[in-house]
């Protein structure tokens, strides 16, 4: 197959053949399946429930974005601490009215945006200042991945660091040396390697999916209590200012998706309609029982990786999404995939989002040997990387990546095109 101007092998609205599309989305399916049950499961929410959600805002996304930007939305990971301390104090109708008010915050400014236009997207956020947040998005997860890779139950497991290193060297192989249709499934062969690995190590507990029902409806829960509903503006306050963590988040995302698909999300279909996609996701989550979304690194790493950027696709995998949440075996089998697999695949696919910010500084040749593109993007490295956060209470933490992106905005906004010593 003839690819496209912009390297695509399937664009956005290329329709793969039935097979081909079924493997496509199974290696989305599975790249995310890890995350987003981990936050259920941190929080004590009920992961079939989180998996719910990611495949029904996943195609609320697609629908409100007039099935224009390949983005999958899963648990976010931002909102952990202040959930997480609702549950263990009042319960699941604070934090619905928490990640509810998190959307709504989401659709206001896509609202604003739709009055004031995207125009100053590009003042704010020219090459020097995306290419480094780009490669701070892809690289501020390296530490997880690492982690994954080498840890067992908080102690450091050399079998950890074998199987991730197989699995690394086995996605490696499958992109490199496969071709035809097995060559679009790097990721997902990848994952299915390092898994039998990890079975042939005794990694592998299959003790969940002998105990899974077949059919097993998701704990499904709202934001009005057994006593009634009862308003908690404290959950609304602990968890509507994270919205500006994940906004600049969004922004990050939709910046490396227009970068490796060649399509500017910003213009078509519009920041205010990719907004509204991810504000709505999180209202419909609140509203019967998962945590709030976001658009995941893991499935642009993979998009970036197999160069299919079919939203055919993402709507497949969010639609097993929806299935796998009623097949109790099948989620469960999917669960016992050992963090040493998705920490060994993860290596690949966070660092070829890094590698998309610096084809943004080769593509648009940033000169760093000036130094007002050397002073964005050296404080933007180190603290989106390093995770320089801003913790305000014990509820409120704005991460690295975001202190970072506010960072390289700010910086590009105040530095003057030339340094005093260069004039």
């Amino acid at each position: 197959m003839a690819a496209k101007p912009n390297n695509a092998i399937y664009d956005l609205h290329d329709k793969p053949p039935f097979f081909t599309w079924l493997g496509l989305s199974l290696q989305h399916l599975f790249s995310m399946f890890g995350a987003t049950v981990l936050v259920p499961l941190l929080v004590g929410l009920n992961p079939g429930v989180a998996l719910f959600t990611s495949g029904i805002g996943t195609l609320l996304h697609l629908l409100i974005t007039r099935g224009k930007v390949p983005a999958y939305m899963g648990s976010s990971f931002a909102f952990i601490v202040p959930m997480a301390a609702l549950m263990k104090t009042i319960g699941y109708p604070a934090v619905a009215q928490g990640i509810i008010a998190v959307g709504l915050v989401y659709l206001v400014v896509a609202v604003v945006i739709t009055f004031t236009g995207t125009h100053w997207i590009d003042r704010l956020f020219p090459a020097e200042v995306v290419g480094p947040i780009i490669m701070v998005i892809g690289l501020s997860l390296a530490g997880s991945a690492a982690s994954s890779a080498t840890m067992l139950n908080g102690h450091y497991d050399w079998k950890i660091f074998v199987v991730a290193l197989i699995t690394l060297l086995g996605t490696i192989a499958f992109n490199m040396f496969l071709k035809g249709f097995l060559g679009l499934l790097p990721v997902l062969l990848g994952i299915v390697f390092g898994y039998i690995v990890a079975m042939l190590f005794g990694l592998v507990d299959l003790s969940p999916v002998a105990a899974a029902h077949w059919f097993q409806l998701p704990n499904y829960a709202t934001f009005i209590g057994h006593d009634g509903f009862h308003f908690y503006p404290g959950a609304v306050l602990s968890m509507a200012p994270l919205a500006l963590v994940t906004l600049s988040e969004h922004l990050g995302h939709l910046m490396v998706l227009s970068k490796i698909t060649g399509h500017d999300f910003f213009e078509n279909p519009g920041l205010e309609r990719t907004l509204a996609g991810d504000g709505t996701a999180s209202v419909v989550a609140g509203l019967v029982g998962g945590p709030a979304v976001t658009s995941y690194g893991e499935n642009i790493g993979v998009m970036q990786l197999s160069r299919v950027y079919s939203v055919w696709v993402i709507g497949g995998a969010a639609f097993f999404a929806v299935v796998f949440s009623f097949i109790g075996k099948l989620s469960a089998l999917i669960s016992t995939i050992p963090g040493a697999v998705t920490g060994g695949v993860g290596f690949m696919l966070y660092g070829v989002i890094a590698a998309a910010g610096l084809q943004v500084i080769v593509d648009n040749k940033v000169d760093y040997s000036k130094k007002r593109n050397l002073m964005i993007a050296a404080p933007v490295l180190v603290v989106g990387i390093g995770n320089f956060h801003l913790q305000l209470g014990a509820q409120m933490d704005f991460s690295g990546v975001a202190i970072a992106t506010l960072l390289g905005i700010i910086l590009n906004l105040v530095l003057p095109k030339v340094a005093a010593s260069e004039q």
